[in-house]
C-alpha cells in the first residue's frame, strides 16, 4: 500500500532515532493491517518513523522526546509474551545510490499487500517504508527510513514470535 503524506517529515537525521516496546499507539500518518496467518499487525508511519502495533505491543522507532537517540545495531527483548530481535543499520549513501535504494525499496514495495510505503512531499527520496511477512510462530518486518538531506537510509528488521 503506498501513502502519499500531507506532511513533512518530522525527523532530520538517524541520529536521533531511538527503539522503544511497549508504547501505545501514536498519531500515525499512515496505517496498514496486516492479517498473517496466526497473527494480525497494524504497520504505522509516524513522521519519518514507524510504529508496529501486534495486539497490546508495539514497536517504534522515532525520535522521542524522553529518549536519547541512538538505535542499537542489534537487541533481543522478552514484553508482553512475545520474544523480539530487533537489528538495525544506517547506511551513508551518495545521492545516486540513495536514488537507486529507494526506487528499488518503494517498487518492491508496491507490490506486496503486506506492506506500506508513505511518501513525503517536498523530494521523492522522502519515505518510510515497511514490509512484513509470517515467520514459524510469528512474524517479521523489515522497515527503511530515508533521509534524502542527510543521505541517510536506516534499514531494520525485526522478529517476534511467542515467548
Amino acid at each position: 500500500m503506498r501513502a502519499r503524506l500531507d506532511t513533512r517529515f518530522a525527523d532530520s537525521r538517524a541520529a536521533d532515532l531511538s527503539l522503544a516496546y511497549g508504547l501505545r499507539p501514536l498519531p500515525a500518518l499512515g496505517t496498514h493491517v496486516v492479517a498473517l496467518p496466526g497473527i494480525d499487525l497494524e504497520l504505522r508511519v509516524l513522521g519519518a518513523s514507524h510504529q508496529v502495533v501486534v495486539g497490546g505491543w508495539s514497536e517504534t522507532v522515532a525520535c522521542l522526546p524522553d529518549r536519547t537517540g541512538a538505535l542499537p545495531a542489534r537487541d533481543t527483548s522478552v514484553t508482553a509474551g512475545l520474544h523480539t530481535t530487533f537489528e538495525a543499520h544506517c547506511h551513508r549513501l551518495d545521492p545516486a545510490a540513495l536514488a537507486e535504494r529507494v526506487t528499488a525499496i518503494v517498487a518492491g514495495c508496491e507490490a506486496d499487500e503486506y506492506a506500506l510505503v508513505g511518501e513525503f512531499p517536498g523530494s521523492p527520496l522522502a519515505v518510510t517504508a515497511l514490509r512484513a511477512w509470517p515467520v514459524d510462530g510469528g512474524a517479521a518486518w523489515r522497515t527503511w527510513h530515508a533521509y534524502p538531506q542527510a543521505g541517510e537510509l536506516v534499514e531494520t528488521r525485526s522478529v517476534v514470535r511467542a515467548a
